[in-house]
């Protein structure tokens, strides 16, 4: 599987504070909500490649969103400022996954092979919906989207840097698959 050089992960998107002592209010990206479980430590990003560590002090899960209290700042003036940016992990901090899960960025760049019409393209995105997260994956003449659940996904051929996918019928315009 393709490792990135980027020492950090973006996990999730600080969206708005939470009561008067500080806790901030975080809409987690595709496993994020796996990281920040359990996390000791985030960054929030302050310019292109500078990142400021913070220690969390607090972490609870309120309404599809995490609230996190960082070390430091107990109070809803001395976060403020924060929302709108993004919250970000060390690679090297991320906790372990269970055999067959993956964090995105281990996914980012993998070839896309339909077990009946071959190379498709490879992985470019993936978000998340209120049913599931969706892998975008770019073709030489556009964009698939496709649920990333198991009834579509055969496996990930690690070796060869492969997403190996099964995809039902109509799922993807007959004009962009090439038997």
């Amino acid at each position: 599987m393709k490792s990135s050089a980027k020492p950090f992960l973006e996990v999730g998107i600080i969206v708005g504070t939470h009561g008067l002592r500080g806790d901030l209010k975080i809409r987690p990206l595709p496993t994020g909500d796996i990281a920040l479980k359990d996390a000791e430590q985030v960054f929030i990003r302050a310019g292109a490649e500078h990142f400021i560590p913070h220690q969390i002090v607090r972490t609870a899960w309120h309404k599809k969103h995490f609230l996190l209290r960082l070390d430091g700042l107990q109070s809803v003036e001395a976060v403020r400022s924060f929302v709108g940016q993004s919250l970000w992990m060390s690679r090297e901090s991320l906790p372990d996954l269970p055999d067959s899960h993956y964090y995105w960025h281990q996914l980012e760049g993998l070839e896309v092979v339909d077990c009946q019409y071959g190379t498709l393209g490879y992985v470019a995105g993936m978000f998340s919906t209120a049913a599931h997260d969706i892998l975008e994956i770019v073709t030489p003449d556009s964009e698939i989207l496709i649920p990333a659940v198991a009834e579509f996904i055969v496996k990930i051929d690690e070796q060869n840097g492969q997403l190996i996918v099964q995809l039902p019928e109509g799922l993807v315009p007959k004009d962009d698959l090439k038997p």
